[in-house]
């Protein structure tokens, strides 16, 4: 007969991980970018720090020089191996070192002007529906013309707000594009995870799959093992700093909020 202490059920922690590392094709060192007087990824932090439901907010990171700068603001930091393939992978390492955490929130550190309302609305469905095994947000596009960009992610969904499919390429394929009733737009993919612990450690256990490969897109491995994503659809659409031009454009976008 279990004990007493086994039947007693865990309080759901959620914990927020902000992967950051030095190196980056397009813009090498963007992190400890300065904007409008902060790194980037103290903006992120701070943005985070916003959230409701979240137990503890920690950067994660194989640098010592984001490491040094993020104590310097205050932030939690946890040194990570430099050989993970993606922060997927740093932030199962960073919940392979904590106890009591029973999911995970993934805020990409080149976002500084993600929205703590998103964030929150990831956690609280988490925590309300056990049955979640891994959760997303997408919203729509602003403009068609998006979704022919392939650095744009689109995803279809399911009756059930799960994920069917995440591509690069505009899906679905509009056969009869006379009949305007038949039409199904994608969703814009927005770049925010948050996942059950079990599921954070399954997921970095398995080997990349085909499709995983060819798109370049982590989340696919999960569908092509059969694990569901929730995709909760939002108005949020948020910058992403990718360039030293997007860092500009969201510089400005900081400066003129704080003047108002």
């Amino acid at each position: 007969m279990p004990k007493h202490s086994e039947l007693k059920q865990t309080r759901a922690s959620v914990a927020l991980v902000i992967p950051a590392r030095w190196g980056s094709t397009r813009f090498p060192g963007k992190s400890l970018h300065p904007l409008a007087g902060k790194p980037l990824v103290q903006h992120v932090w701070e943005r985070s720090l916003l959230a409701r439901n979240i137990d503890r907010v920690l950067i994660a990171t194989d640098d010592k020089r984001i490491a040094s700068a993020a104590k310097k603001f205050g932030a939690e930091v946890v040194m990570t191996s430099p050989d993970h393939p993606s922060g997927t992978d740093r932030i199962a390492e960073v919940a392979s070192k904590m106890r009591g955490i029973t999911h995970y929130i993934n805020v990409q550190g080149d976002e500084p002007l993600i929205d703590p309302k998103l964030i929150e609305c990831l956690a609280t469905t988490l925590i309300r529906k056990p049955e979640i095994a891994m959760i997303t947000a997408a919203t729509r596009f602003e403009n068609p013309r998006e979704a022919e960009n392939p650095n744009t992610v689109k995803v279809v969904l399911g009756c059930k707000g799960d994920a069917l499919y995440f591509s690069r390429s505009l899906i679905p394929f509009h056969r009869d594009a006379h009949d305007p009733a038949s039409k199904v737009d994608p969703l814009l993919h927005l770049g925010i995870y948050g996942y059950r612990r079990d599921i954070l450690r399954k997921l970095v256990r398995l080997a990349p799959t085909p499709l995983e490969l060819s798109e370049k897109l982590e989340q696919l491995r999960a569908l092509e093992h059969g694990i569901p994503i929730r995709v909760l659809e939002t108005s949020h659409r948020g910058i992403g700093v990718d360039t030293p031009e997007d860092a500009r454009v969201v510089e400005k976008l900081i400066l003129g909020a704080s003047k108002n």
